[in-house]
């Protein structure tokens, strides 16, 4: 499974990890516009593609049933916006070795600095270019999230998975968005988003809906309560 994959989990915006724990041309529109404001205010951002029955992967840890609008994607505006928006990426180890390590430097659509969490770092340092640097950070979802937003300055943090670290980042209350794209398919069982998560600690604001292709709806929250 390579970067482009880990890139469209991101965007819907993340890569579940076992361990840690637009309206525009060529969209589907339904829009609420937030209003106000700068586009970009250094925010973190969580999110998970999930099936019509909650789940973000089958019972196999397979996502390749969330999308099958992945071609299509890449022609979305809100795709690109994301990349350009993103200033630094937090992910699990898991969602790290899904790629070769040495190829995101090459061909990860995110250049910008990614910050793994991870209980001990690699015996050897992938590779990286002048933008692309790695950090393995094993002190926690804290620490992963606050050098992610100094690296970032005002730009976005993007974090990629998996469940568990999207979880910690919520009750840590460090989450300012979370993105939600419900995918028109049911897998029956599987990993689910928020699995034992106590729902009295996160209260939401939409700030839109995008019918972003055909099978994918994209809802986007502001989180205004948490931990």
């Amino acid at each position: 499974m390579g970067n482009s994959l880990l890139l469209s989990q991101s965007l819907s915006l993340s890569i579940f990890d076992y361990d840690y724990e637009s309206e525009s041309d060529g969209e589907f529109a339904i829009a609420i516009k937030e209003t106000g404001g700068n586009r970009h205010m250094g925010k973190v951002i969580a999110g998970s593609s999930l099936s019509l029955d909650g789940f973000m992967a089958d019972r196999d840890g397979s996502l390749s049933r969330l999308y099958p609008d992945f071609e299509e994607m890449h022609h979305v505006a809100s795709f690109q916006e994301a990349i350009d928006g993103t200033g630094a990426v937090v992910m699990g180890r898991r969602a790290f070795e899904m790629a070769d390590p040495d190829s995101y430097a090459v061909d990860y659509e995110f250049q910008v600095p990614i910050f793994v969490l991870t209980h001990a770092a690699p015996e050897r340092h992938p590779r990286e270019n002048e933008t692309l640097k790695f950090t393995f950070v094993t002190d926690g979802i804290a620490s992963a999230i606050a050098q992610a937003r100094r690296a970032a300055g005002d730009k976005d943090v993007q974090l990629i998975g998996g469940a568990s670290a999207i979880r910690q980042c919520l009750d840590a209350g460090l989450c300012d968005e979370l993105h939600i794209d419900i995918v028109s398919v049911l897998l029956g069982d599987g990993l689910r988003l928020f699995e034992d998560f106590d729902a009295n600690k996160l209260r939401l604001e939409r700030i839109s809906v995008v019918a972003a292709t055909a099978v994918r709806t994209s809802f986007r929250f502001r989180v205004v309560g948490q931990g």
